[in-house]
């Protein structure tokens, strides 16, 4: 698993334009956010989880500080290159799935791949792969109309790791669902996360998703509140002191 941090964001600040008011949103953001974990932001609504997705998500940008994906400097690219960057190494879930209605199962996760300009016989194998690690491989060529809510997430799903990305960016995965699916889907994106070794980052008002984090980030009015981190399986008890002594620590 790389050691580099997946993402980290210094002191960023971010605010919206309604009308002749300024809105802040995100206060002197500092961040970082560990590779190959699940981490979850958690806080009520309107507390800035998802401004902070779409900035990590590289889908808006800060006002002030720096932002770093993957080792680079997303501040400072271009629209173009900041496109191809979170293209190639990012991918999404959505709450409302935004899966592409004319397409069947096997295409729309496959579309980012067409987009890519990867070989169809790849692209058969990849998408086949996935429609059978998310339990869909019987769905394939069922529309989204033609799929309960929570096949259409695993989809959703599998559409996100086509192009094995780095980072997996998810606003209240299971926000639309029963908590019964809601619970499966959140079991499906923590194994696809292990098995991948893929970062997860995704955000959420429900209190119960604490225990399925690696690390929790508690937002509120746009300012961090707390920050707890689990050990990781090669830290020993000294190693897991040090990390709830980081949790107390990150914002003194």
């Amino acid at each position: 698993m790389p050691s580099e941090p997946i993402a980290t964001l210094s002191g960023v600040v971010k605010s919206y334009q309604m009308d002749a008011v300024t809105v802040p949103v995100l206060q002197g953001i500092d961040l970082l956010i560990r590779p190959g974990h699940f981490t979850v932001l958690l806080g009520p609504s309107g507390s800035g989880k998802t401004t902070l997705l779409n900035l990590v998500g590289c889908i808006d940008r800060a006002d002030q500080g720096e932002v770093t994906v993957a080792g680079n400097a997303v501040n400072r690219m271009s629209d173009d290159e900041l496109s191809d960057f979170r293209a190639a190494n990012i991918g999404f879930i959505f709450q409302n799935f935004n899966l592409i209605p004319v397409l069947t199962a096997f295409e729309n996760i496959e579309y980012p791949l067409v987009l890519a300009g990867m070989a169809p016989e790849r692209r058969q194998r990849r998408v086949t792969r996935l429609l059978d690690a998310v339990g869909l491989a019987d769905r394939a060529h069922n529309l989204p109309g033609q799929l309960s809510g929570g096949q259409r997430q695993r989809v959703a799903i599998a559409r996100a790791l086509a192009r094995k990305p780095k980072l997996v960016v998810a606003d209240e995965p299971t926000a639309n669902l029963d908590s019964r699916t809601g619970e499966a889907i959140l079991r499906l994106m923590r194994h696809m996360q292990e098995q991948y070794k893929i970062s997860f980052l995704f955000s959420s008002h429900d209190r119960s998703l604490m225990k399925a984090a690696d690390d929790l980030i508690m937002l509120r009015d746009g300012v961090i509140q707390s920050i707890k981190r689990k050990a990781t399986p090669e830290v020993g008890a000294e190693g897991a002191a040090a990390t709830t002594e980081e949790a107390a620590e990150d914002h003194d």
